[in-house]
């Protein structure tokens, strides 16, 4: 195969049907080191293309409503031909309304955290608000980039997950005016307003439901954090565990926290193994997250171990996996749909002027019991031998 290049040459003389006219050809657009030629449609195609002023274009991105039924139906056509999409950052400059509300999650692993932005997103869409997204891995330095790249792109609100906070991340939101959100969580002293529940409440409600049950010998599993990365809600849940059990006169020794967050299947498998290492005579496990209680699962099976007749497991999160395995996991649930639904109603009141909202709305949470956890099992006594052998 071969490709014809055609080449310009300079000719002294008119060759036979050389009409004598030249054809000019404009020159590519360039582009500079790295960079792409912009080529996206302007207001000002826009508008040529509608036979409208820019004024009128303009007018209809801002307010639609305003312009009339005929003219709007002209404009939108000539905005999706062209792919028109609205510089949102140059209209913010002008009108200091970016359209934007912030949602920082510490993982995007956690489907719970995932339904949170679900419900948030779908109440604030109603006001024509879109969510941007930015989560930190646990790691409050990437916390603090993406509050300041936040706040540097106008965001009109800030959505957050509680716990505690480094100082200075602490001290930039302080100073900020900006409506703030905290979710996941009953911080005592909150930073402005609050859609949340307490996980320590969780983790007591765990404990005391496996005591109820019977059982002594109860233990615990969760994430530690050694570097930057702190799970502290999931730390909080450890805390009224262990509260739990020291008020019920139980030992605490079995409370094992090890590794980096996010947790995982893994290491809810790894965590187990090494805590009935530890304690080959545990009864009864709170696994602080859904994961780690599925990984915690998925290693008592590879060691023979049944559940529950051999060892009772209760997780955190009401998981959809949870629900699915078998045996079905018993959870304490928390509905965080309904916790980013709660918080995006709060922000459209606040940003809507429509009057002062609860500042701090507790969503609370359910015992779900399945099929992972069952009442212990007495040693049997002298009395049920007896009434065993006379029943008839």
């Amino acid at each position: 195969m071969s490709t014809a290049v055609k080449t310009n040459k300079k000719k002294t003389g008119r060759a036979a049907g050389d009409t004598g006219v030249q054809t000019s050809v404009s020159p590519a657009p360039t582009r500079t080191r790295n960079r792409p030629v912009d080529t996206r449609p302007t207001i000002r195609d826009v508008s040529a293309l509608a036979g409208v002023s820019r004024m009128t274009v303009s007018r209809f991105l801002r307010s639609p409503e305003v312009v009339q039924e005929e003219t709007r139906q002209i404009v939108a056509r000539a905005i999706d031909e062209l792919g028109y999409v609205p510089d949102r950052a140059a209209g913010a400059l002008s009108t200091r309304r970016s359209g934007f509300v912030g949602l920082i999650v510490p993982t995007i692993t956690n489907t719970n955290f995932a339904q949170a932005a679900r419900g948030l997103t779908d109440m604030l869409r109603r006001d024509g608000f879109e969510v941007l997204i930015g989560y930190t891995d646990y790691d409050d330095a990437v916390f603090l980039r993406h509050v300041k790249a936040m706040l540097a792109r106008r965001a009109e609100a800030l959505v957050l997950p509680s716990g505690p906070r480094p100082v200075s991340l602490q001290r930039l939101l302080n100073r900020e005016t900006i409506p703030l959100v905290e979710i996941a969580g009953l911080p005592t002293r909150p930073l402005d307003r609050v859609v949340g529940y307490s996980n320590r409440a969780a983790g007591r409600l765990a404990a005391e439901y496996l005591i109820g049950l019977g059982y002594t010998r109860i233990g615990a599993i969760g994430a530690a954090g050694e570097g930057t990365a702190r799970d502290h809600r999931g730390g909080r849940r450890i805390d009224g565990f262990r509260d739990a059990l020291l008020e019920a006169g139980l030992s605490d020794e079995w409370v094992l926290r090890q590794g980096d967050p996010p947790v995982s299947f893994t290491h809810g498998a790894r965590t187990m193994g090494n805590l009935l290492d530890r304690a080959p005579g545990l009864e009864a496990v709170f696994a602080v997250s859904d994961l780690v209680g599925v990984g915690a699962m998925m290693e008592c099976r590879r060691r023979g171990i049944d559940i529950p007749r051999d060892l009772s497991l209760i997780g955190f999160g009401s998981f959809e996996i949870g629900r699915e395995v078998v045996p079905s996991l018993t959870t304490v649930g928390v509905d965080y749909r309904a916790m980013g639904e709660r918080a995006g109603r709060m922000l459209l009141d606040v940003l809507g002027g429509r009057g002062e909202t609860d500042r701090v709305v507790d969503v609370g949470m359910q015992l779900v019991v399945r099929e992972t956890t069952t009442a212990a099992r007495r040693p049997a006594t002298t009395r049920d031998v007896t009434v065993a052998e006379t029943a008839p």
